[in-house]
């Protein structure tokens, strides 16, 4: 597969800000919105697999890349008004969201004139509790500059460490958290966005999960088809958001897939080290054919 020919462009959201985004291909248009630990560049592989039918929109999240910082008063509607803006510059009734960005899509598929989404293990629990909890101790440590700390808290919260991480003392997790983060500023290129960057941009990310926390009532009513997609080895704590999102939403196939992460609609490395092209390639078949059915 050849590599994606990536061009830049950038709109205005509503509060002002600049949201940067990628594109490519040819066709109608997608947007693909990353989720947490992630920027634009996180689905390439993604946007490769489909360029040969659509045009893909690849946005930048606030706090990342080419688009603005977070401003005071962050909600999921800023980040809704935010993928707004750049669906209207792509005349495009089509989106693939993953994780928080995949609850964003969600969230804006009520209001915007979204006529199919794709979502890969949205971000939607039903209950926001544990989150404003967690959230509170990790903007402690942010705003003391521990960013190992923090990406401790945040794995804890968002139920990723993997269940031998739990016996290890958080001291010791905190400082192999910040030897990894050095070992990836070391070797990645000059224009990466590592982990490092990324790591204040979970606060947004929590809020998020936590507002739109035990909303699935919400979309009874929605008038888009949707694909809703999980791995059988994604985060526990999400499948049961997609078993009871499955149940409410009027228009929606399911897909599991055997073997699958939560990062493997993801290019690999970085943050996201068991990615494997191969899975992603299989999940844009998948996404792409959904696609064309309108």
């Amino acid at each position: 597969m050849k590599t994606a020919e990536l061009t830049q462009g950038t709109v205005t959201s509503r509060d002002g800000t600049e949201i940067g985004y990628y594109k490519t291909g040819q066709g109608p248009a997608v947007v693909v919105l990353h989720g947490s630990m992630e920027s634009a560049r996180s689905h390439t592989l993604l946007a490769e697999a489909l360029a040969s039918d659509f045009t893909v929109y690849l946005p930048d999240r606030r706090g990342r890349g080419l688009s603005g910082p977070h401003r005071p008063g962050h909600t999921v509607r800023t980040e809704v008004e935010d993928l707004e803006a750049v669906l209207t510059e792509a005349g495009a009734e089509k989106a693939f969201g993953v994780s928080a960005g995949g609850a964003v899509v969600l969230e804006a598929a009520r209001t915007l004139p979204l006529k199919q989404i794709a979502l890969y293990e949205p971000a939607i629990v039903a209950d926001g509790a544990p989150h404003r909890a967690w959230l509170t101790r990790f903007d402690q440590e942010i705003a003391r500059g521990d960013l190992a700390a923090g990406m401790v808290t945040s794995m804890f919260g968002f139920e990723m460490a993997p269940p031998f991480l739990k016996v290890i003392p958080r001291g010791l997790l905190r400082r192999m958290t910040e030897k990894m983060m050095a070992k990836e500023e070391r070797q990645a290129p000059a224009d990466a966005i590592t982990m490092r960057q990324l790591a204040p941009t979970i606060h947004a990310e929590g809020t998020i999960v936590a507002e739109l926390a035990g909303t699935f009532n919400n979309f009874r009513a929605l008038n888009a088809d949707v694909l809703l997609l999980g791995g059988t080895k994604g985060l526990p704590g999400l499948k049961p958001g997609r078993d009871t999102l499955e149940q409410v939403l009027p228009h929606c196939r399911r897909i599991e897939f055997d073997g699958y992460d939560h990062g493997s609609s993801s290019d690999p490395g970085g943050v996201n080290p068991t990615g494997k092209p191969a899975a992603v390639r299989r999940i844009a078949e998948e996404v792409n054919a959904f696609f064309k059915q309108s």
